[in-house]
């Protein structure tokens, strides 16, 4: 079978196996693949950059050649393969439960449960709840939303059009070392350096795609290209700022503005600063905006894939 219908019917498979269960709920491979991470850094940890950069190179080394060998095992056979491609999509994406946590913060805040939505939100980032009133959890979690749309499905699927299953499980080991490591806490300042800088080039293309998609398939598709166009570079990320100032412009919503994490207050710059503050009801229009940019992700993807192996066979 041809690579190219491996991969749109393996992802595909991957992506409905996601909408019906969700998560693995037992021995779910990307947290096995962080306690590897964590036993090689008790090992390697170092207050240098370089011994931060061989952490990266093994860790996700290490994933993309063991799914290249997977995949290299399955090859001869088409139905093997679009198996491990549907196995590795469902494995590494998590649309879905982004969306069930965000839905149960919203169901506390419109229950007037303050504290239950409190305790909730650090399923889904890693604001001080303490710190934020309702509106405050409400926009956190559409910002939540908007930048895990990128990480957690987009750009999986476009680095799965690149390379096949090593690319989906590549995507997936960078993004998740570059949570474990690559924030700019005293020890993590040097050390997780390689693994920020590596999550930045691996989401650049997923978070433009997913910027681009969200303002086709938002409410408002010239607010979030304005917005996009103006608010966009404003953002400390190369790759949130983009796809939250389309989020925002696309809802008809104000994102950013004053944070905190981990007692660390942050003053981001507003984005769509015309828009209205976030409610609760904006979290499940967010939502559904998830989900509709990754359906179309994944039309994209498989297009994308069909285009280049025509190309390369013509």
């Amino acid at each position: 079978m041809r690579a190219d219908r491996v991969f749109a019917y393996g992802a595909a498979a991957g992506l409905v196996g996601d909408l019906l269960l969700g998560d693995p709920r037992r021995w779910h491979p990307v947290a096995g693949f962080g306690r590897a991470a964590g036993a090689v850094e008790r090992v390697l940890w170092r207050e240098h950059r370089g011994w931060g950069a061989l952490h990266t190179a093994a860790c996700a080394g290490g994933a993309v050649c063991a799914a290249a060998v997977a995949a290299s095992a399955v090859r001869r056979s088409g139905t093997a393969s679009v198996a491990l491609t549907a196995a590795a999509t469902w494995a590494v994406v998590g649309g879905t439960s982004l969306g069930r946590e965000a839905r149960a913060v919203g169901r506390a805040l419109r229950a007037g449960d303050i504290e239950g939505a409190r305790a909730r939100l650090p399923h889904l980032c890693g604001r001080d709840p303490q710190a934020l009133d309702a509106d405050g959890i409400a926009r956190a979690v559409v910002e939540s939303v908007a930048e895990n749309t990128s990480d957690a499905v987009v750009g999986a699927l476009v680095w799965g059009a690149v390379g096949g299953v090593p690319g989906l499980v590549g995507f997936r080991a960078v993004n998740t070392l570059d949570a474990m490591v690559g924030h700019k806490s005293p020890r993590y300042r040097r050390y997780g350096w390689a693994s920020a800088r590596l999550d930045d080039v691996a989401g650049w293309p997923g978070a433009r795609l997913t910027a681009a998609l969200a303002a086709a398939a938002g409410d408002d598709p010239r607010g979030a290209v304005r917005a996009w166009r103006a608010d966009a570079g404003k953002h400390p990320s190369p790759n949130a700022g983009p796809v939250e100032a389309s989020f925002a412009g696309a809802l008809g919503v104000r994102l950013g503005g004053t944070l905190s994490y981990g007692g660390r207050v942050e003053h981001r710059p507003v984005l769509n600063g015309d828009g209205r503050p976030v409610v609760v009801d904006d979290i499940e229009r967010a939502v559904r905006l998830s989900h509709r940019v990754s359906w179309l992700a994944l039309a994209v993807c498989v297009a994308g894939r069909f285009v280049t192996q025509r190309r390369r066979t013509s």
